[in-house]
């Protein structure tokens, strides 16, 4: 992927950010000087900005993440859900106004504002789901995604083998990076298992529409599908309804569906806002690229329990998968990161 570029213009830290960063606690230190242990106790103040609902898969696990450091003590924790893109600047600086320490949010429509917003306020931190990598013009604007390749590789390997005539449907929101790179992981994996597997693959155009999911699975069925790998919400209930199986994406949607979606590709975000914290407090957060938090070797992805299919998937597969995941775990196998736009095959 390429980089993402900004003026190269610097924003001076005024007085008034001075200021406004001494009378919120501030710890994501301006000068190096700044005592961040006197705030190593006070939580921190997070808010989150969101374009859909915090039920939608990726942002769940986000709001999931806070709410738990929230619980812990750590973090104070606000946030606003189906923010447009039109209005995510607005939001973005109203909790800078408001002492906000931590960002969070998701800015692939609104990466040049939102990394805007990030240079006119240097004493704040963002961690932002973005497409492009960090920038050393931004300092405070680290961004991340959710490599759960790991995952994603080792559900196609049930998939591949659960398939009974090699037609497996695929159902994403858009052809981007953060879902390509999943449905290729996928795929790689089913082909291990299956190596006729053909793939039905298509795209949405929306973060969360659920009918329009289940409408587009419907036709991948009427076309052979007998396994959907379902990226989007509605996938699974089209699946439901036809009575094959299906694959989950980010969150483990079995217990609504247990005769359909057999294992699911999980994100973990805690790793990856607990090492933001972590580093608010100290006054080291700086651009990096947080998407090696969501690697399963950090604890950032696993494989959902095959719970109400643990007796029917095959003993050999199930074999595999334990031989695959500990191999990644331990480093000596290495799942393929592919950011091209999947075809159908």
């Amino acid at each position: 992927m390429s980089s993402f570029n900004l003026s190269s213009r610097r924003f001076a830290v005024s007085r008034r950010h001075l200021l406004k960063t001494a009378g919120a606690g501030a710890v994501l230190a301006v000068t190096a000087s700044l005592p961040t242990r006197l705030f190593a106790q006070e939580p921190l103040k997070v808010a989150a900005v969101y374009t859909v609902p915090t039920e939608q898969q990726w942002v769940s696990r986000i709001h999931l993440a806070a709410q738990a450091a929230q619980e812990r003590g750590d973090i104070e924790y606000t946030f606003s859900e189906n923010v447009s893109n039109s209005d995510y600047e607005r939001v973005m600086r109203e909790y800078c106004e408001a002492g906000n320490q931590l960002i969070l949010g998701e800015v692939f429509g609104v990466e040049q504002a939102a990394r805007q917003v990030a240079m006119d306020y240097p004493d704040v931190a963002f961690l932002m789901g973005s497409s492009f990598k960090e920038d050393p013009a931004v300092p405070n604007f680290a961004p991340f995604d959710n490599y759960i390749q790991d995952a994603s590789y080792l559900t196609g390997l049930i998939a591949g083998a659960m398939s009974e005539n090699g037609n497996i449907g695929m159902v994403g929101g858009y052809p981007i990076p953060e879902v390509n790179r999943l449905m290729h992981a996928f795929m790689a994996g089913a082909r291990e298992t299956r190596p006729d597997v053909r793939f039905q693959v298509a795209f949405i155009g929306s973060w969360f529409d659920p009918p329009k999911a289940k409408e587009t699975a419907f036709a991948q069925i009427d076309a052979g599908a007998d396994v959907l790998y379902a990226e989007r919400f509605g996938v699974s209930d089209a699946a439901q309804e036809r009575g094959i199986l299906a694959i989950g994406n980010v969150i483990d949607t079995q217990a609504d569906y247990p005769e359909t979606v057999v294992a699911s590709a999980l994100w973990h975000f805690e790793p990856t806002l607990d090492k933001a914290i972590a580093e608010v407090r100290a006054g080291t957060f700086t651009a990096a690229d947080y998407g090696v938090y969501s690697f399963m070797k950090e604890g950032g992805a696993s494989m959902a329990p095959l719970g109400t299919f643990e007796d029917k998937v095959p003993a050999e597969i199930k074999a595999l998968v334990a031989e695959k995941e500990a191999a990644i775990k331990d480093g000596s196998f290495t799942v393929e990161i592919n950011d091209e736009e999947p075809t159908s095959s």
